[in-house]
């Protein structure tokens, strides 16, 4: 019982750190953006935002418990980026395939419902955030100033915390954050590699 007990305790803290993680990393992106010195793109942050908080009720429905709450969170925060985007100084150049990675993201909850496996659902939500990351990663390659490596830094080590606080590890639970963890320190490569090279 007593190991049971700080093991739910180890859960809880690491599940308090991520979700003190999302807000330190929400905040400072949210200031660059009303501030005019971070341009998001509209349309991934809301593929981001759709995606996330469907993932997170995949996470509740397989039991993650506590290590879900962060990315339910974060899912709310993402909506709030996308709104805020959309109604500042955005990056709102849109081509069809971002139209193709939001059809696909809606798609997720009819295709949970028809095969009432909430992993399908959360596979077809994680490739599709990881593609939401096409416009992001197009208009970081052009303009890697206007992007926040410190916001996707957090973002990676965040997603570690998630996957320590979910009291049950399974496909359903663990696959968007490890997946969505790694795409976050890619993309910092890529913003400080551009970076760089423009810098030359």
């Amino acid at each position: 019982m007593i190991e049971l007990l700080a093991a739910d305790g180890a859960k809880a803290l690491f599940s308090a750190a991520a979700l003190v993680l999302t807000f330190v990393a929400f905040i400072p992106y949210y200031r660059g953006i009303l501030r005019g010195e971070v341009r998001p793109h509209v349309f991934t942050w809301f593929i981001w935002a759709a995606g996330t908080i469907i993932v997170f009720t995949a996470q509740l429905s397989d039991g993650g418990g506590i290590g879900a709450w962060p990315i339910g969170v974060s899912g709310l925060l993402t909506g709030g980026v996308a709104v805020l985007a959309l109604t500042r100084a955005a990056d709102t150049s849109i081509v069809r395939m971002d139209w193709v990675f939001l059809t696909l993201a809606l798609s997720a909850l009819p295709l949970w419902f028809v095969t009432s496996s909430a992993l399908s659902a959360v596979i077809v939500l994680t490739i599709v955030d990881l593609l939401g990351f096409g416009p992001s990663v197009r208009k970081a390659y052009n303009a890697p100033e206007e992007e926040s490596a410190t916001f996707f830094a957090i973002g990676a080590v965040r997603n570690g915390f998630v996957l320590l606080a979910l009291e049950n590890v399974s496909w359903t639970t663990a696959l968007f954050p490890a997946a969505v963890g790694i795409a976050c320190a890619l993309f910092i490569a890529l913003i400080f590699y551009r970076r760089r090279f423009l810098a030359q």
